[in-house]
């Protein structure tokens, strides 16, 4: 860790508890902020992927229809 960081944290350590909660659930959202972009970026990226493979032929649409029907025997098994 470096004397940045070690310092920043003695200092965190320092604080009241009241203010370390609040500090605590800031960088707590502020790090799912983070983490949802991410999910977002990914099923982006794979929604443009699934869209490219049926555009191009590589995979075939099911009717909504049909695809229940299937889900509905499979669970019925």
């Amino acid at each position: 860790m470096s004397s940045t960081m070690e310092k920043l944290t003695d200092e965190v350590m320092a604080l009241p508890s009241e203010a370390k909660r609040i500090l605590a659930d800031r960088l707590a959202e502020n790090l799912s902020n983070d983490t949802e972009t991410a999910f977002h970026k990914n099923w982006a990226t794979e929604a443009i992927r699934r869209r490219d493979e049926v555009r191009s032929g590589q995979v075939k649409t099911v009717p909504v229809d049909e695809a229940l029907a299937q889900v509905r025997r499979s669970v019925s098994r």
